[in-house]
């Protein structure tokens, strides 16, 4: 499903089922010591489908262990991102000859709880919302809203290190075409010798779910 939002130098694996725990490596199973059973089998099955992805690279299998604020470590010379939400697991991964970063989500498409698009929308984002809230209600936009901006926080995170604010980026979104800018508030991270102002991604809602996701080309700045 998320391959169909990512560029042909991407390799994306998901799955709407769980893999055993059997497939953690013993430095996984070491991080989820205290883990309940759930968050057991979504880092399991993310796992599952990130080495699925890196073998279609040719990349060896090996232990993806969090790293700063939870970010995947991934092997030397790639970039990836993983999600995971009630029913559906993925992961995408690309070299870095070809991808400077990639974020993915998933969400389930319904509205957001009471409380969070009030926390997560910029002045801006709210107009907008409520237009196509109203031409196009079957999509729950607010939704749509919240994993675009995750997308673009794993995005982000790899190329800075540092934290990004839902503030700090505002959202369009091209409905017809199915994707959606985010033009940063704060400094951007500089890629060859530029900075970089903004990030484009694409989206879909598909079999109850909502998918956003993010590639920044090597060549981007």
């Amino acid at each position: 499903m998320i391959e169909r939002l990512l560029p042909e130098w991407v390799r994306a694996v998901d799955t709407t089922s769980d893999a055993s725990e059997d497939t953690l490596w013993p430095a996984e199973r070491a991080v989820l010591e205290r883990a309940v059973p759930k968050r057991r089998i979504e880092f399991a099955t993310a796992r599952f489908c990130a080495r699925a992805a890196l073998a279609e690279l040719g990349v060896p299998p090996a232990a993806i262990l969090p790293g700063p604020r939870g970010a995947p470590g991934w092997p030397p010379g790639i970039v990836g991102s993983m999600t995971h939400c009630a029913g559906y697991r993925g992961a995408a991964v690309a070299s870095q000859e070809f991808g400077a970063s990639i974020g993915i989500d998933a969400e389930p498409h319904g509205p957001l709880p009471d409380g969070v698009l009030a926390a997560i929308a910029r002045p801006e984002e709210h107009r907008w919302l409520a237009e196509l809230a109203a031409s196009c209600p079957q999509v729950h936009w607010d939704r749509l809203l919240f994993s675009m901006k995750e997308s673009v926080y794993k995005a982000w995170f790899p190329l800075t290190g540092s934290w990004l604010d839902f503030d700090e980026a505002s959202i369009t979104v091209d409905p017809a075409a199915g994707t959606f800018t985010a033009v940063l508030q704060v400094p951007g991270p500089m890629l060859n010798g530029r900075e970089l102002t903004c990030f484009s991604g694409r989206f879909s809602t598909y079999d109850g779910l909502v998918l956003t996701a993010i590639a920044v080309p090597a060549g981007a700045g």
